[in-house]
């Protein structure tokens, strides 16, 4: 293993670094996309059969009812704030794309200059390489690639996942936000329709 980072040359470490920030941005992520977080079932419910807010007060939809009920005639104030709140939910996610980007293009440098290296030790009276010490360095040079894919490859998916769920709780809180605008309009209380509870779940 430490073979395979040798070969990397000194572009192991922008390409330890990626990983370590890919890893971090994911797991920090994935705890502040938790439904807890966003957008707690109780308070979700409350919405749904029309009952005061209760519970969820740090989460981003509390934030968001909030300041609803400061700027109940301000609906297009209140979709702006709602976006500020997405936004926030997508920070770090950006930089998965740029580690995504970056990362093959770092070990494949990585790998042009173990191949040069290889190839400026072929003697120059033979003009040929020894097989073994040629085959060997070839194979490191190839192993910055095969690192820079692996950590692509996470941030690729990683990336994907959580840019997912963000959209998913977008789309939920604009409805939330609709079905309340649509009972101060009506001036009445929707009845709750059956089974909606599990439809909201994450």
């Amino acid at each position: 293993m430490i073979e395979i980072f040798k070969g990397a040359g000194l572009l192991i470490y922008p390409l330890g670094i990626c990983s370590v920030a890919m890893v971090f941005i994911i797991c920090e992520r994935l705890y502040a996309l938790r439904q807890n977080a966003v957008m707690p079932q109780d308070l979700v419910d409350a919405i749904i059969r029309n009952k005061p807010y209760s519970g969820g007060r740090h989460s981003a939809l509390a934030r968001i009812l909030e300041f609803a009920e400061e700027q109940q005639h301000e609906p297009e104030a209140v979709k702006a704030f709602a976006r500020l709140e997405v936004n926030r939910m997508e920070r770090g996610i950006p930089y998965l794309d740029v580690i995504y980007a970056a990362a093959p293009l770092l070990g494949l440098t990585g790998t042009v200059t173990g191949l040069l290296r290889v190839f400026s030790q072929i003697s120059p009276d033979t003009g040929l390489p020894d097989p073994v010490a040629f085959t060997k360095g070839v194979a490191l040079a190839l192993s910055a690639t095969v690192i820079g894919l692996s950590i692509a490859i996470p941030a690729l998916v990683g990336g994907g996942v959580l840019q997912r769920k963000v959209e998913s709780y977008a789309v939920r809180i604009d409805l939330l936000l609709e079905r309340i605008y649509a009972r101060r309009l009506n001036g009445a209380a929707e009845p709750a329709v059956p089974g909606e509870k599990e439809s909201w779940s994450a």
